[in-house]
Order: structure tokens, then C-alpha cells, then sequence
């Protein structure tokens, strides 16, 4: 079982705390695993820099794909997916 840490804005970290978001979408530039444990630590990028806040989260189901059609949505560029394709990681 691996620690993982990442960053994450307010709005979702506030959203994963509440429950109400189950899941990670993240750039594939990592590894992970069902069963690894994602520390999510709160990232202001106003003031770029964490704001002390953090949560952990057990890995379940995890999906990586690559999807041209999701740049646009996301901002993902065409290098990045193609390169990395991304997860979206359900969170117990």
C-alpha cells in the first residue's frame, strides 16, 4: 500500500470532506493502486500554497483512459493526455 499526496483547490476539497465527492480526476503522471491511501492536501492557488488542511482517502476503483474530446472541457492539453492519459479514482 502506497501513500500518495496531492494537492487539491477548496471547492473540492471542501465538497470530498462533506461526502458529497467520490472521486479523484487526475493527470496519469503517477502510479497507484486499489487499496493506496491519497492524502489530499488543500491547495490555495491564490496564494499558492497549502492552507494546512488534508484528508485521507483509501483508494478503490481506479480507470485510466485517455479522451481527446476532454480537452476543451477540462483544459487538458492534447500533449498531456496523450502522454499520460488520466484517472478517475473512486474514493472509500
Amino acid at each position: 500500500m502506497a501513500i500518495i499526496k496531492k494537492k487539491i483547490h477548496p471547492k473540492y476539497f471542501d465538497l470530498v470532506a462533506k461526502g458529497r465527492k467520490k472521486f479523484e480526476f487526475r493527470i496519469a503522471d503517477f502510479d497507484v493502486k486499489e487499496g493506496d491511501m491519497l492524502v489530499l492536501e488543500e491547495w490555495d492557488p491564490e496564494a499558492r500554497a497549502h492552507t494546512g488542511r488534508s484528508l485521507i482517502k483509501k483508494v478503490g476503483y481506479i480507470k485510466k483512459f485517455t479522451i481527446a474530446d476532454l480537452q476543451q472541457e477540462f483544459g487538458l492539453t492534447e500533449k498531456l493526455l496523450e502522454q499520460h492519459g488520466f484517472y478517475i479514482i473512486q474514493l472509500d
